[in-house]
């Protein structure tokens, strides 16, 4: 980050604020678990990029404001085009393919759990783009995590009413998701260091909500039926998600390692499904929550910094 960084910049912790900044990494979690909640309750009155592109266009707006107020450093053309591409990955074809695997009958928590495997492929092309060093510890981190969303995977997938609940081909979406915040997190990492968060997170929701303005007009109606619920969902999306979990999300890869940063992820599958069984009663079994602990475990290893 610039050193010229505007003082008022939104995220912009300081050392002396160890506590918040200790707290980061759980309120992000849970702020991203809530998403896929949100799509759930969202998706019954409007299309995936119908709702997206709503989505984005308030956050436009709000985020216009708050540049505004902060006078915050624009980037240049250069750093503009890599952040366009940052938001393609991370928010156009993530929440895209998210938000179309749940329309498609996909449940909510299975989607998280999908996704929830994005540590492993980050941490992989974090080794291969930007020679990160990845020590065995984080390696055993990483499998455990892997192997204990395979298990909340297993157990969501036994039951034959939930296998024929949604086609198989939803999968397509959930990994172009998976694979676009992956890419995407490793991208930010590489080429938009120097790009303040709020100007950032303004650019990226440009293209974002240009690539579904797209979809909308040429594969969408664009009927949205307005109701208290959807009103209720898209607030939250727009505040709860695309305000303040992505701007923490930014802060967090610019303070760690991508594959540390992206581990936090496999502990969204056990909130999500906590979330899940308050608000629509989805039980979890004994494997399940098995899988959820190991997940824990994983993330513990992953994020360990090695010995100074």
């Amino acid at each position: 980050m610039s050193s010229q960084t505007s003082r008022a910049e939104i995220g912009n912790l300081q050392p002396s604020d160890g506590l918040a900044i200790r707290l980061m990494p759980a309120v992000f979690v849970w702020l991203w678990s809530t998403g896929f909640i949100g799509a759930k309750y969202g998706l019954p009155y409007a299309e995936p990029f119908t709702l997206l592109l709503y989505r984005m266009l308030v956050t436009l707006l709000l985020l216009a404001l708050v540049a505004m107020w902060v006078k915050s450093k624009w980037p240049s053309v250069t750093a503009a085009f890599h952040t366009s591409i940052t938001g393609v990955l991370v928010h156009g074809l993530y929440l895209g393919g998210v938000f179309y695997a749940i329309q498609d009958g996909m449940p909510a928590g299975l989607v998280s759990l999908i996704v929830g495997l994005q540590p492993l492929v980050t941490a992989l092309a974090a080794v291969v783009v930007l020679r990160e060093t990845v020590v065995w510890k984080q390696w055993l981190g990483l499998v455990l995590g892997l192997v204990g969303v395979s298990l909340v995977l297993l157990e969501k997938m036994g039951g034959t009413e939930q296998m024929t609940s949604f086609p198989l081909w939803t999968l397509a979406w959930a990994l172009i998701a998976l694979f676009a915040i992956s890419i995407g997190t490793v991208y930010q990492k590489r080429y938009c260091q120097g790009v303040e968060l709020v100007p950032g997170a303004f650019i990226q929701y440009c293209a974002a909500g240009a690539l579904f303005a797209v979809g909308a007009f040429a594969f969408e109606t664009r009927v949205v039926h307005w109701d208290t619920q959807l009103i209720l969902a898209m607030g939250w999306l727009v505040l709860g998600l695309s305000v303040g979990a992505i701007l923490l999300l930014m802060q967090l890869i610019r303070r760690g390692a991508a594959s540390q940063v992206a581990s936090l992820f496999y502990l969204v599958p056990p909130v999500t499904a906590l979330e899940a069984y308050i608000l629509f009663d989805e039980r979890l079994g004994v494997l399940a929550m098995c899988g959820g602990l190991l997940s824990v475990i994983g993330v513990a290893l992953v994020v360990v910094k090695k010995a100074q």
